[in-house]
This record gives structure tokens, C-alpha cells and sequence, in this order.
């Protein structure tokens, strides 16, 4: 086969246009890593130095806050119990 026909081909052995190239060449691989869900978080910040480990807790729970807060701030402006 002439190297001009096999950049006409995919990784299938397909012929696709460029932009089907590009397209599947993108795409394919961020459809798959979107079905099988979000990274693990258990761990996140295993192998850190104790600061660091202690600054993310801080973070998290300062964002937990700020979001009690705003949760309670919906309530008391809706008047919903």
C-alpha cells in the first residue's frame, strides 16, 4: 500500500478525512475516560509533606464552609425551612 493511502486511513484500517481523523484521534479517548468516571480522591495527597497535607484539609474544610453558608443564606432568602 502507498504511504498517500495510509494517511487516509485511521488506526482501524478505516478511510476517514482529516477531520474525521483529527475527530476520532480526539474524541474517542475523552469519551471512553468520561464513561468510566472521575479520578479516585482517595489518597489525593498521599506521599505530600505533613504542611501541605494539613493545608489541603484546611482548604477543603474552609470550602466546605463557604458552602453551608451559602446553602443557608438560599434558605434564609427563600424562607424555606
Amino acid at each position: 500500500m502507498s504511504t498517500e493511502k495510509q494517511k487516509l486511513l485511521d488506526g482501524r484500517g478505516r478511510r476517514r478525512s482529516r477531520f474525521g481523523r483529527w475527530f476520532h484521534d480526539t474524541f474517542d479517548d475523552w469519551a471512553f475516560r468520561s464513561m468510566i468516571g472521575p479520578a479516585q480522591t482517595r489518597g489525593a495527597v498521599q506521599g505530600c509533606d505533613q504542611s501541605a497535607r494539613e493545608q489541603w484539609k484546611r482548604d477543603l474544610e474552609n470550602r466546605k464552609r463557604y458552602t453551608r453558608e451559602q446553602r443557608e443564606r438560599r434558605r434564609q432568602t427563600h424562607g424555606t425551612p
